[in-house]
């Protein structure tokens, strides 16, 4: 009898490992079928915005040069701001 049980409890273990597994692998498919999941290779570079001087992945900074050098940015607000530092720091 307490044999019995035993196998009951085995089969019932395996069986939910079993499914365990099928459910992992689904996800998977699921993932790599979605349109929207693309990857991208991240260089590992991080740039300094000159604006708030803040640092971000390069990939994702936005690039500028002025006057031969390369300025990154974290966004157009930060861009434009330095823009404007840049020019009223010529005029005045």
């Amino acid at each position: 009898m307490l044999r019995g049980l035993f196998r009951l409890i085995l089969y019932a273990f395996v069986a939910y490992i079993i499914y365990l597994l099928f459910r992992f692998f689904q996800a998977l498919k699921k993932v790599s079928k979605s349109p929207g999941h693309q990857t991208r290779r991240l260089s590992g570079i991080m740039v300094k915005d000159e604006s708030c001087n803040t640092y971000l992945p390069k990939e994702d900074a936005i690039r500028e040069v002025i006057e031969g050098k390369e300025y990154f940015f974290c966004s157009k607000e930060c861009r434009q701001k330095f823009l404007e530092e840049g020019k009223r720091k010529k005029s005045g």
